[in-house]
């Protein structure tokens, strides 16, 4: 099995592609994160749904999540819609991490080597210079597990 029989078309957003737009792809479509790509469409990054929600809850509340305990639902709603306004650009990982980028003819453990090695819940699937699919790790470990 290779990564063209895993291959599953997916959407794709842009580094100035609005967060709330990206939030409702991600919840919408139950994606587990979104390919970044550039102005021809080749990926430059993943961003992790995670990434996104870092956006909306506050420093002080990820760093010592018991503080979120004493926000009322009224207040975690005005700290949701701060994603107003922001770009795909600021919800990015500050760090720059290794893309996880395979072609058609990867083999299903080159595949999942990637995604464990890179921390990706999707890999990106690059054929001729242009994006092709994706594989997530549901369809990945769906195929493995039945076999």
């Amino acid at each position: 099995m290779r990564a063209r029989d895993l291959l599953t078309a997916f959407p794709t957003v842009t580094l100035e592609t609005p967060v709330a737009e990206a939030a409702r792809l991600l919840a919408d479509q139950g994606l587990p994160g979104l390919i970044v790509v550039d102005g021809d469409g080749l990926p430059i990054s993943i961003l992790p749904g995670t990434q996104v929600l870092r956006l909306a809850v506050p420093g002080y509340c990820q760093d010592d999540p018991a503080l979120a305990r004493v926000i009322d639902e009224a207040h975690a709603d005005v700290f949701l819609r701060a994603v107003a306004g922001r770009t795909v650009r600021e919800a990015m990982p500050r760090e720059r991490r290794e893309l996880p980028v395979t072609d058609p003819d990867a083999t299903v453990l080159e595949v999942a080597a990637l995604m464990a090695r890179t921390h990706s819940p999707l890999a990106a699937v690059v054929e001729d210079g242009r994006l092709v699919g994706a594989v997530t790790l549901r369809t990945l470990l769906d195929r493995v597990l039945v076999a």
